[in-house]
C-alpha cells in the first residue's frame, strides 16, 4: 500500500510535521524572547519623557541636551486572592522636581494580550499620556487603539473617576469614543487603564528626591515585569 493511500501513514506524517513546527517555533521564540523584551524596556525608556511631559516639553528638553532621571519600582497590589506586580517609572526634571509616573500594565484585547504604558502627573491624580506598547488586535479595526487620536482621549482624564466606553455619542468628561467596528479593543483598553488606575493610583506619590531614592536608577534594564498569580 502506497504513502498516499494509507490514513495512518498520513495520520502519522502530519502528526510528525506538527511536532517539527512546533518544535521550531519554540526554538525561536526561546531565542528570540529576550531580544523582543530589550527592544520593549528600550522603547519604555523613549516614551516615558512624552508620556508624562508631553511631546513639545519632552522635545525643548532633549534639545537643551537634557533628560529626566527616571527610576524604578514594583508596586504589589493583593486582591481577591490575586497579586499583581506593576512596574512603575517615577521620573524628575534635571533640577529635582518630580514630574509624574508612567506605569506598564496589561490586559486581554479581543485577540490577545495589550501591553500599555499609562503616564500619570506626580500627584496620581490625572493621566498624561497613553502608549500602546504591545498589541495583536485587527489591522485596520482593533489596531487603531495604535492612533494618536484615539489614544488622545485618554489624556487630562481624572484618575479617580470609572472611564467608560460610548459609541458615537461624543465622549464625555468620563468617557471614551469607541473606535467604530472595534467596541471590544476599545473596553479591553479602557478596562486595562480602569483596573491600573484603581490598583495603583494611590500608591504612587514619592517622596524622596532622586539622589535619596534607594532604588538604582533605571539604566537599560527593567527590575520586573507584570506578573498575575492567583
Amino acid at each position: 500500500m502506497s504513502l498516499k493511500n494509507s490514513n495512518l501513514a498520513q495520520a502519522w506524517l502530519v502528526l510528525l510535521l506538527a511536532t517539527l513546527f512546533g518544535t521550531a517555533l519554540a526554538g525561536i521564540q526561546v531565542k528570540l524572547g529576550p531580544v523582543i523584551e530589550a527592544n520593549k524596556i528600550k522603547e519604555t525608556m523613549a516614551k516615558i519623557p512624552v508620556l508624562v511631559l508631553g511631546d513639545d516639553l519632552a522635545a525643548e528638553l532633549a534639545a537643551d541636551n537634557q533628560s529626566l532621571t527616571i527610576k524604578s519600582r514594583v508596586v504589589e497590589v493583593n486582591k481577591n486572592g490575586t497579586t499583581k506586580f506593576y512596574t512603575v517609572y517615577d521620573a524628575w526634571l534635571p533640577e529635582g522636581k518630580m514630574v509624574g509616573h508612567v506605569v506598564k500594565a496589561d490586559g486581554q484585547g479581543y485577540a490577545d494580550k495589550i501591553e500599555l504604558l499609562v503616564g500619570l502627573d506626580a500627584q496620581g491624580k490625572s493621566i498624561t499620556g497613553l502608549f500602546v506598547l504591545d498589541q495583536k488586535e485587527t489591522p485596520g479595526l482593533g489596531a487603531k487603539i495604535l492612533e494618536d487620536a484615539w489614544r488622545g482621549q485618554f489624556k487630562e482624564k481624572s484618575t479617580e473617576k470609572h472611564l467608560s466606553v460610548v459609541k458615537g455619542s461624543g465622549a464625555k468628561e468620563d468617557e471614551i469614543d469607541a473606535i467604530s467596528g472595534a467596541t471590544i479593543s476599545s473596553k479591553s483598553v479602557t478596562g486595562i487603564v480602569n483596573t491600573t488606575l484603581a490598583n495603583v493610583a494611590s500608591q504612587l506619590q514619592v517622596t524622596d528626591s532622586p539622589e535619596n531614592n534607594k532604588t538604582p536608577a533605571v539604566q537599560n534594564k527593567e527590575p520586573g515585569k507584570n506578573k498575575e498569580r492567583s
